[in-house]
This record gives structure tokens, C-alpha cells and sequence, in this order.
């Protein structure tokens, strides 16, 4: 298959637009709706000429940065373990405020080495911002004002796994929505935003401990429903009651696989990602509703970590070995396949305008076109710090949590 390259955008600061590029929050994992798309935001930088500024993170973790108006959000551990902290930075750089609780470390063999202790992404209603933090034991809700101040802390109950939790909160209809699901337990937890209360919960079957994040799906006449991946299969519910509107179940050939990459809509279909240290994977296209079918499914060169993206009618994924993948969303056929990083990748992508960003766990970017002709590679960049969190978009600005710092990428 001929591969078309373009040649690297020379400029500094290389943006990818869109027709339309209103700007908005990106105010949970993966931004609107869990989709990480954005209209547009740079895809190349070099040097600090590009760099409007950087943050210095105490501590450590691979929570991913949220965007709120002038606020940025992340959560981290300090580095003796002691304390998780939700940071709010505001848009200079500066850390505005700390919020901090106790909590210690698991003991050996309970995180795993790519994760960490504060591997959860917080979310934002627009008013409050939630965070989940693990002490060690449990896991424990909080929910702040903008301004900082405690609201509420709700807590879940103990978490069990061998490689920390991950899962992030989804904020909508004024509840937060969360997949607490670990080993040998799993539901659906839906709490009050304003009070923390739990207003409904619903049991999953449990397999093995998952990350992934709801999505919200529309129906006919204007309803809605929250809809859930993990081992045992993709299911809609109701967000006001948690009923469930439909259920698909994952059946797997040998050992049940993890999600831990979160699952997106693309064209009225579903896609989930599982996988497993072993080098085992399943993507699966599943046609939701009252009767939900798989339309396809893949085993080979498909993420388990790193969330895919979609753009029109193809879909457009990075394995965690770094091999870019374009396939139809309809049929599961793949288009081509193209090396785009040489060391593995943990980031989630992003859809910027019409390019796929991507950035491994070196520090090392991609961008390349989304398009069904071909691999075409537009950018490249270094962060110069390894990379674990996905990256955030938001009012025309890139923000990717390194080892150490918080960047903020954009024309100065």
C-alpha cells in the first residue's frame, strides 16, 4: 500500500482548524462528551517559543488536566505517597489553590508501573468540579466549588486491584456518573451533584477491575441515557433511575479482557476498546439499543489503553505499540495501517479539526491527517518529559501533563 506523507508544517505553533471552532470547556476525560475532539488547537510546537507557559506539578500522577473557563484542574500524589491533591491552575500558570487529603501507598504489587496513585481525571458541572481520590483503600468522592471549598466528600467503599484505579467521573444532568467497578464488585453509581448523594446505584457483574468512563447517548424525543463499558459488556441506563434501557454482552474467546480505554459513539454505533497485559485485545462496533448486535470485532493492532477517535465515516485508532490504524465504522474493514510513534503510547487520542493527534510516552508527538486515502503525518514535537495523561483542548490551547510539568501550547 503507498504511503503519502506530507512534509512537516515548518511554522511554529501549527494549528488544525476546523470549519466552526467555538470555543468550550473540556470539562472531563477526553473532553466533550468523551469523544476528544476539538475544532482546533496547535498539533506541532517547537521550543519554548510555543510554549505560553508550564506549570511545575508537586508530586505525581496521570490524571489528565480538565479545562474550566481560565481554570485548569489535575489531580496528583505527593511523593511520599501521604496526600492526593486536586491543583486548580489558572490561565497564567499559577496555582491558584490545593485541595488535599490523606491517604497512603497500597503496598507493593498494587499499582501497576504504568499507572499510579492518582491516575483519575476529575470533571466539572461548570459550577463544582468532582475528583475521585483512592487513599489506599478506598475510593472517595469529593466535590469542590470553583473557588476550592469543599462541598461534599462521598465515599464508595474499598477498591480492589492489581493496578490502582483509573476510573474518572462524568458530570451530567446534575448527577456524576461513576463506573466503580473493580475486582469481584461492579456498578454504575450515579451521585447528586450539589450534595453528594447517592441517588441511585446499579450492580454490574463483576470480572476484573476497569477504567472506563460513561458516555451519554441521545434517543428519540429528546431522552438520554448514560451508557457504560467494562468486561461484561456495553449497557444503556437511564439516568434518572438507572433502569436499563439495553444490554450487550462481551463474550471472549480465552481470558475476560479490561476496559480500560473509554468507549465513543461514532455514527449511531458504540466502540470499545478492551485488552490485557498479556497482548491480548479485542475492539468491538456494537450497534446499541433493545437490540444491540455487534456489528464487528477486532483482535490485532488495537489500543487497549489509548482511546480511538472517529471522523465521519472512519475510525481512527493508535495501538499501545504505536501503530495507526484507520478502519470503516460500518464494517470494521481496515483501510491502512502505518507506524506513528516508536515507543508505546498510554495517552488517548484527540481529533483536532481534521487531524489525529497523538502523543507517547517519551514525550513524542504525531499529528497525521484523518483521512481514509492514506497515513499522512503533518507534525511532529517533543515534550521533552514522558507522557502517561491524555492530553486537553480547550479555547484554542493544547495541554499535555508531562512527568514533572503542565504545558500549555498555543500562539502567544
Amino acid at each position: 500500500m503507498t504511503v503519502r506523507r506530507l512534509a512537516l508544517l515548518a511554522f511554529c505553533g501549527t494549528f488544525a482548524v476546523a470549519a466552526s471552532a467555538p470555543a468550550g470547556d473540556w470539562a472531563r476525560f477526553r473532553g466533550p462528551n468523551g469523544t476528544g475532539a476539538v475544532d482546533a488547537a496547535p498539533v506541532k510546537w517547537s521550543g519554548a517559543s510555543d510554549i505560553l507557559w508550564k506549570a511545575e506539578i508537586p508530586g505525581y500522577g496521570h490524571s489528565s488536566p480538565i479545562v474550566v473557563g481560565d481554570k485548569v484542574f489535575l489531580e496528583t500524589s505527593s511523593e511520599d505517597s501521604s496526600k492526593r491533591m486536586l491543583l486548580c491552575i489558572d490561565g497564567k500558570g499559577k496555582i491558584a489553590w490545593t485541595a488535599s487529603v490523606q491517604g497512603k501507598h497500597p503496598g507493593k504489587g498494587k499499582v501497576h508501573t504504568k499507572s499510579s496513585l492518582a491516575s483519575s481525571t476529575p470533571a466539572s458541572d461548570g459550577e463544582r468540579v468532582f475528583a475521585i481520590f483512592w487513599d489506599g483503600e478506598g475510593l472517595i468522592v469529593y466535590g469542590y466549588d470553583l473557588a476550592g471549598k469543599e462541598l461534599w466528600k462521598t465515599p464508595l467503599g474499598p477498591y480492589v486491584s492489581q493496578h490502582g484505579p483509573g476510573v474518572s467521573p462524568v458530570a451530567y444532568d446534575g448527577k456524576v456518573f461513576i463506573n466503580y467497578d473493580q475486582d469481584g464488585a461492579a456498578e454504575l453509581v450515579a451521585l447528586d451533584a450539589k450534595t453528594g448523594k447517592n441517588v441511585w446505584s446499579a450492580k454490574r457483574k463483576p470480572f476484573r477491575a476497569c477504567s472506563s468512563s460513561p458516555l451519554v447517548r441521545d434517543l428519540p424525543g429528546g431522552k438520554t441515557e448514560i451508557v457504560v463499558s467494562s468486561t461484561a459488556g456495553l449497557t444503556g441506563y437511564n439516568p434518572a433511575d438507572g433502569k436499563v434501557n439495553w444490554d450487550w454482552e462481551w463474550k471472549f474467546d480465552g481470558m475476560a479482557l479490561r476496559t480500560v480505554g473509554s468507549p465513543i459513539l461514532a455514527n449511531g454505533t458504540v466502540v470499545a476498546v478492551s485488552g490485557d497485559g498479556s497482548g491480548s485485545r479485542s475492539t468491538v462496533a456494537v450497534t446499541p439499543g433493545e437490540n444491540a448486535k455487534m456489528l464487528w470485532e477486532k483482535n490485532k493492532d488495537t489500543p487497549y489503553v489509548p482511546g480511538p477517535v472517529t471522523k465521519g465515516d472512519y475510525l481512527y485508532w493508535v495501538s499501545d505499540a504505536g501503530l495507526a490504524v484507520c478502519a470503516e465504522i460500518k464494517t470494521g474493514k481496515i483501510l491502512w495501517s502505518e507506524r506513528a510513534t516508536q515507543k508505546n503510547i498510554s495517552a488517548s487520542l484527540l481529533l483536532i479539526g481534521d487531524t489525529v493527534f497523538a502523543v507517547a510516552e517519551d514525550g513524542k508527538a504525531v499529528a497525521f491527517q484523518a483521512s481514509p486515502g492514506g497515513y499522512e503525518q503533518v507534525a511532529e514535537s517533543s515534550l521533552g518529559e514522558a507522557v502517561f495523561a491524555t492530553p486537553a483542548a480547550a479555547d484554542g490551547k493544547l495541554y499535555v501533563r508531562g512527568a514533572k510539568h503542565l504545558f500549555c501550547i498555543g500562539k502567544k
